[in-house]
């Protein structure tokens, strides 16, 4: 089973508002890479080298050899940003590509990858909190002074 074969997976409620945002031209299964860049924000550039470096599979062309992206690939390239906002190594997000691309006797290495990546995230996103937590802290003493201030 390949990226482009794999079964549609049901998406959680946030990503689907998230999806509603950035509207697919309706009834429409072929996207040139400019439609592409537009909907996912990427340049024609970076999507190129996605499918350069192997993050993206291979892309069908017209009979005029442009690109044609499905709806599939709009899901993984949608997949694969969220990989990238979490902080993701490019290196890893290929190697999760290959392992898709190679089926189902590689779901363990998969799920170890994304797991790690999740310990990851969860990691950095205590210490944001925690960053969090001293910026309201000191907004909370300028705040202070300011108000004390304006009260004399």
């Amino acid at each position: 089973m390949t990226v482009m074969d794999s079964p549609p997976v049901e998406l959680p409620a946030c990503l689907e508002l998230d999806r509603q945002r950035r509207r697919r031209p309706e009834g429409r299964d072929r996207f040139t890479i400019s439609e592409v860049s537009e909907y996912t924000g990427l340049t024609a550039h970076t999507l190129r080298w996605y499918e350069r470096i192997g993050l993206m599979p291979h892309i069908d062309r017209s009979h005029t050899g442009q690109r044609r992206y499905t709806c599939r690939d709009l899901d993984w390239l949608d997949f694969v940003g969220r990989l990238r906002l979490t902080g993701m190594p490019v290196a890893d997000m290929v190697r999760y590509a290959e392992l898709v691309r190679q089926g189902e006797e590689t779901f363990a290495e998969r799920e170890r990858l994304l797991s790690a990546h999740r310990d990851d995230v969860r990691r950095r996103i205590a210490e944001l909190r925690s960053t969090l937590d001293v910026l309201d802290y000191k907004i909370d003493i300028y705040s202070d002074a300011r108000r004390a201030s304006e009260r004399a």
